[in-house]
């Protein structure tokens, strides 16, 4: 586990005594956690405490308050320009995805405020249903649905569950349920045909309970750090995993890539647009390296591995 942690350099000519104290307790709380860190949890506060410090010293700088899209809230660095992508893409469409208003906090299923308030830039218009299933990989499969929904490609709606069983939407709507026994899954039809985006969101409640990270990684294909591109998704295939999916991808002349991560979580809580905490002077921009591991404010991924939807 990486025993070390990082703070923005930053000057103290101007504070006024009293910000200049609270500044060290907060720089001695960070390195006392990170000595006591030794699992994941802890390492995950400790990159938390070092977020919320850099956050006080760093000014904002790719922020725009009033954007009220992906694309209208990020800015893009100087010499950087945004990748193009076709109109009706699934790369523009998450470009374009609505945000709730500026300083929006992350909301769990029972409508709760999360612990964590310090990580995200901005919260996508993403409902949280209150049952609770709709966690990391969950959310995900959802803005990859309803995306094909949107486009009239319903037909190609359709995950595996984690035994890998394909299960679409199609036959959903068709009447046909699963009846599962252990790792063998068969399909019936017991129900009457019903198409409505009412029972499509019930479908989807099927698929967030038997269908995760690790059915995910099994199911797509794998993507090199070369040919990612928005919509491609960071994951930790496991029972529990985690998975990010990037909404928005830049480059300058020399042909260097930046991406934005956005997720959402466990327990089931609002899709958040995530800052950057190992590299304050570019969040919430990320850079990718082969074999490098990815720092992000709920999750480290010991290598980028990256899927993609079919």
């Amino acid at each position: 586990m990486k025993f070390s942690i990082y703070f923005t350099v930053f000057n103290t000519e101007n504070l006024s005594d009293e910000m200049k104290k609270y500044l060290v307790s907060l720089v001695i709380i960070a390195f006392v956690l990170v000595l006591f860190k030794n699992t994941s949890k802890g390492e995950i506060v400790a990159n938390n405490v070092k977020g919320m410090v850099a956050s006080i010293i760093t000014a904002p700088d790719y922020i725009n308050t009033n954007g009220d899209s992906i694309m209208t809230r990020v800015v893009v660095p100087k010499g950087y320009k945004r990748v193009p992508y076709s109109v009706g893409s699934f790369q523009e469409y998450l470009r374009n995805y609505k945000l709730k208003s500026y300083g929006s906090k992350i909301i769990n299923y029972d409508n709760s405020e999360y612990f964590a308030q310090n990580w995200h830039e901005a919260i996508l218009e993403v409902p949280v249903p209150s049952n609770g299933l709709q966690q990391c990989a969950d959310a995900l499969m959802r803005i990859r649905s309803e995306y094909l929904w949107k486009q009239d490609r319903k037909d190609e709606i359709g995950f595996n569950f984690t035994s890998g069983h394909y299960c679409s939407w199609s036959k959903y709507a068709e009447g046909f349920r699963p009846k599962i026994k252990g790792n063998k899954v068969t399909f019936h039809k017991t129900a009457v045909p019903n198409h409505s985006k009412t029972n499509f969101y019930k479908y989807l409640n099927l698929i967030y309970m038997y269908a995760g990270t690790l059915s995910m990684h099994s199911e797509l294909q794998k993507i090199t750090i070369e040919d990612i591109r928005i919509g491609d998704m960071l994951v930790k295939p496991g029972s529990p995993g985690h998975i990010e999916i990037i909404v928005d991808e830049i480059i300058n002349e020399q042909g260097d890539k930046m991406y934005l991560l956005a997720q959402g979580n466990t327990p089931a809580q609002s899709v958040c647009l995530l800052k950057n905490f190992d590299d304050t002077t570019i969040s919430p921009w990320y850079t990718f390296t082969k074999n490098e591991p990815v720092y992000t404010p709920s999750y480290n991924f010991d290598q980028p591995r990256f899927i993609r939807f079919k």
